[in-house]
């Protein structure tokens, strides 16, 4: 599809980049995301500090990137054990 310059504002600043077609929609998505954690750390805590919000949401992203990796994780260990299990049994069928 080609590249796009586009400019995504978080924090009240603005970041030009060049990013490939298919990831526009995504990377929008994302600075809008980081905007609202922003915002409901603003209105939750009362810090107007953008470098402490953005901390803060750096910090909360992180942790939840790491939640969802060892989630992950759960799932493809449950996996291979089914298809560990799954083998056996047509290895052992005669199939």
């Amino acid at each position: 599809m080609g590249e796009l310059s586009i400019k995504i504002r978080i924090a009240e600043r603005e970041y030009p980049m060049r990013v490939d077609a298919a990831e526009e929609e995504r990377l929008r998505i994302a600075g809008r995301l980081i905007n609202e954690r922003i915002k409901m750390y603003r209105d939750q805590f009362g810090i107007d500090d953008k470098q402490d919000l953005l901390a803060m949401v750096a910090f909360d992203c992180f942790a939840e990137g790491l939640r969802t990796d060892a989630e992950n994780q759960k799932y493809i260990n449950e996996l291979e054990s089914k298809i560990t299990h799954l083998d056996h049994l047509i290895s052992n069928s005669g199939i």
